[in-house]
């Protein structure tokens, strides 16, 4: 029995029940593939459902604000994926009425869409010969090849993708691409796969050479930068707070949060009082504190935020303040999401 067909058999047994899979509408397939884009199937899938309610067609998505989009999207992660979200829903409506493209060529033109996610939407919606290569696929091949090339090499990446191609199962692409990927995710797994069901393990090079924990190979990621992190948080007299919109290229674009006061190194009292000169309030009476004396570690792909939060509370009111109760309506980022519902305004 070849490859393709160990793993056509396989996923006809295994694969799971998962919503986007009763259908092959693109808009669907799409929509599940970018939110499981460096997301786990059980984090994505109540996101997958909650915008498939709100926006059922990819016209619905379209027509929503960003603003809507980003607090729908908020605890996900990766923001960017959901701003090339609308702006991919943008193009396929206005210049294609609201009908994805059918090849694969045309699909990768679209913003945020990728030779993986245009190897899937080809592949699962139109039934197109396309191989699809994510995290699971390069350890699938990697191990059961015994490939020992960086999967995020130039020539890794080629390399994997000229084999995936030689080994799918054509007739039935759309099975057998997702149940490459299904294998990867709950049999072949990245730690301690249980090597003595595996339907491949007669013929896996890593097993036979013991290098199941060696593969596959990854070139090293970039160094973990540190980032100090000081949110205020105004508290008006009038039950107003303040909160800005992120802009420029830098992580969470366009999301709201506290003022905020990036540094070098931990703040101290001085550091605080003079961030608040800018925001018109010494001309009131207002107390700080720090709310959280230990530093709260948010950790993101190479960067690790370490954040407090100061309370400062004034006699007055808060200039262009948002009320209290407004305030969990705008799209946040989860360290602020998580800060809110502790504090309970």
């Amino acid at each position: 029995m070849t490859f393709s067909a160990k793993i056509l058999r396989w996923y006809d047994a295994n694969k799971r029940n998962l919503p986007w899979r009763s259908t092959v509408n693109p808009y669907n397939i799409w929509l599940s593939e970018i939110m499981l884009q460096q997301t786990r199937v059980a984090q994505g899938t109540p996101y997958y459902l909650k915008f498939v309610e709100n926006f059922p067609t990819v016209k619905h998505l379209a027509a929503a604000s960003e603003e809507e989009i980003l607090k729908l999207w908020q605890g996900l992660g990766y923001y960017s994926r959901a701003r090339n979200l609308h702006a991919t829903a943008k193009i396929v409506t206005n210049q294609f009425d609201g009908q994805f493209p059918d090849t694969y060529k045309e699909l990768l033109k679209l913003k945020g869409v990728g030779d993986y996610t245009a190897s899937a939407i080809a592949s699962i919606s139109f039934n197109l010969p396309e191989p699809v290569v994510d995290g699971n696929v390069y350890r699938v091949l990697s191990r059961y090849f015994g490939v020992s090339l960086p999967i995020n090499s130039t020539e890794g990446i080629k390399y994997f993708k000229t084999l995936a191609r030689e080994v799918m199962n054509v007739k039935n692409i759309r099975d057998y691409n997702q149940g490459i990927m299904e294998f990867g995710a709950i049999q072949c797994v990245p730690s301690s796969p249980d090597c003595t069901i595996c339907p491949l393990s007669a013929s896996c090079v890593a097993l036979r050479d013991d290098k199941v924990k060696e593969l596959p190979v990854k070139i090293k990621k970039t160094k973990v930068r540190d980032r100090f992190f000081n949110y205020l948080v105004l508290l008006g007299g009038n039950d107003h707070s303040l909160l800005k919109q992120r802009t420029g290229k830098g992580i969470w674009q366009n999301l709201y949060e506290f003022p905020l006061i990036e540094s070098e190194a931990a703040i101290t009292n001085v550091d605080v009082q003079t961030e608040l000169e800018q925001y018109g309030i010494l001309d009131q009476k207002f107390e700080f504190y720090k709310f959280n004396e230990e530093v709260i570690v948010h950790k993101l792909s190479h960067q690790h935020l370490k954040t407090h939060f100061w309370i400062v509370t004034l006699e007055g009111d808060v200039p262009n303040g948002v009320s209290f109760q407004e305030i969990d309506k705008f799209p946040v980022p989860v360290l602020v999401a998580d800060f809110i519902k502790t504090f309970k305004f």
